[in-house]
């Protein structure tokens, strides 16, 4: 299939497979990683393991109409099976998308099996686990990408490019917020599955909103404006009563290069469905952009008035434009951004198998940089709030 803005392969004629750990009945982010990865009809699903429960991985199965000898009761049952499986039916990749405590045992046993493997973020469980899977990637040869899913809005894309392109001068300060109301009450205790695993330690790690949704507010950060962190102030804050994990973060940032940072994520702010936005400013130029509004980018210069760049417009970037689908003035959101991450891991693979090297567009997907670096964040935040000293060095 060729879309506007996307590489045309010719001689590659079949779609890739692919296979999914989670992301069964009562799941959200399975299905949305399933959506996206099928989006532009060159990837279809092939088989999975969709629960921990052998009977519910099974029923999600055929809930896809998929073959049930490809439906299995537990990852390792299935990485065995599918790398023994014969060339024209072998997955080309592998999506994780489970509780954050199992990413890593399970990423390591289809690496080690030979597959490619997307994984949702945070990363792993925990910073040490994040290490280890380093050597694990290097050795395995493989893609292996960690889904950022924000960076695929053409519009953000595009905010990259004009700060990498010197159009708003040295970058001075970034602000980053990601407000949710959600978890105002305590979900958790109703069984609602979300809330359950995200607000318990032993499955979501050592961030509740830090890990779920401040880690996209420092990953946006990074991708915009370039900007490593050097040092941190975190301030973490369990509103609900008897909750174990903060559902509200603040946190100050100095980064490498001078400039300051607010990082602001919260699951607890009443009247807000999922207002993540940032803003950036140099010292030539600023930029503004909110999810809610995906598809204008707010440019501002000293002394003059606003504008307002929309999508696939032939002024912006290529790699913005390449992220779009269909015309100016129809809506593009959440679907297509999502499906814009798979469409890179997607090309890559497919150049991988064609014997070919991937384009710099093909390549932009988050990769395990930047999933190293969310868990160095995590981790020293929580140390920061932890801390007396409160400014803390970014935890390599």
């Amino acid at each position: 299939m060729a879309i506007e803005g996307k590489s045309k392969e010719v001689t590659f004629n079949r779609k890739l497979r692919f296979g999914m750990v989670g992301g069964g009945r009562d799941a959200f982010i399975g299905a949305v990683h399933r959506a996206a990865a099928q989006f532009d009809g060159d990837a279809e699903i092939a088989a999975g393991c969709f629960s921990s429960t052998p009977e519910k991985s099974k029923a999600s199965g055929e809930d896809l109409f998929l073959d049930p000898n490809r439906v299995y009761g537990t990852y390792q049952e299935m990485a065995e099976a599918e790398a023994a499986t014969s060339d024209d039916e072998k997955l080309d990749f592998v999506s994780v998308v489970t509780p954050n405590n199992f990413h890593f045992p399970i990423i390591k046993t289809f690496l080690e099996a030979g597959f490619n493997v997307v994984t949702d973020k945070p990363m792993t469980f925990d910073l040490d686990e994040a290490h280890k899977l380093g050597d694990i990637v290097k050795k395995s040869g493989k893609v292996f990408a960690v889904t950022y899913n924000y960076t695929g809005y053409p519009m953000v894309r595009q905010a990259r490019h004009m700060v990498k392109s010197g159009q708003l001068g040295k970058i001075q300060k970034v602000m980053v917020e990601f407000p949710q109301d959600w978890l105002i009450t305590r979900l958790e205790k109703e069984g609602v599955k979300q809330a359950v695993w995200r607000t318990d330690p032993k499955q979501a790690g050592a961030g509740g909103a830090l890990g779920d949704i401040c880690t996209h507010a420092e990953n946006m950060a990074n991708y915009v404006a370039d900007l490593e962190i050097d040092e941190l102030c975190a301030d973490l804050t369990i509103f609900a009563k008897g909750r174990k994990l903060d559902d509200d973060c603040n946190v100050l940032v100095h980064y490498t290069n001078g400039a300051r940072g607010i990082l602001s994520a919260s699951q607890i702010s009443t009247g807000n469905e999922n207002g993540f936005n940032f803003r950036v400013f140099g010292t030539e130029g600023g930029l503004r952009w909110v999810q809610e509004d995906p598809n204008n980018l707010y440019y501002y210069k000293p002394g003059e008035p606003a504008q307002i760049l929309t999508r696939n417009n032939g002024y912006l970037g290529e790699s913005s434009l390449r992220a779009s689908r269909i015309p100016p003035g129809h809506p593009e959101a959440f679907y297509e951004a999502f499906a814009n991450i798979y469409m890179n891991i997607s090309d890559t693979i497919r150049a991988n198998l064609m014997g070919r090297k991937p384009t710099e567009l093909e390549l932009e997907f988050p990769k395990y940089e930047e999933g190293l670096r969310g868990m160095q964040f995590i981790e020293t935040a929580v140390q920061s709030h932890e801390s007396k000293k409160k400014w803390t060095s970014l935890i390599k």
